[in-house]
């Protein structure tokens, strides 16, 4: 099992939902201007990454030493 520290943890915790903000957008937003017919799999793909991301940034941040 990974080991972080409270300073490794805590710069997870800080970027992690930036990385789920940026999977959101990639797969969900980006959609919008993009020529391809809109993805309904695609989005719930995007939405289900998010949701994954940032549930495991919320229990990484309630880990306590």
């Amino acid at each position: 099992m990974l080991r972080l520290n409270a300073g490794q943890r805590q710069m997870l915790v800080d970027k992690l939902p930036d990385v789920a903000n940026l999977v959101v957008a990639a797969l969900f937003l980006g959609q919008f201007l993009s020529e391809r017919p809109f993805s309904l799999v695609l989005a719930l793909v995007g939405l289900a990454a998010w949701t994954v991301l940032t549930g495991f940034g919320l229990a990484v941040a309630g880990i306590e030493d």
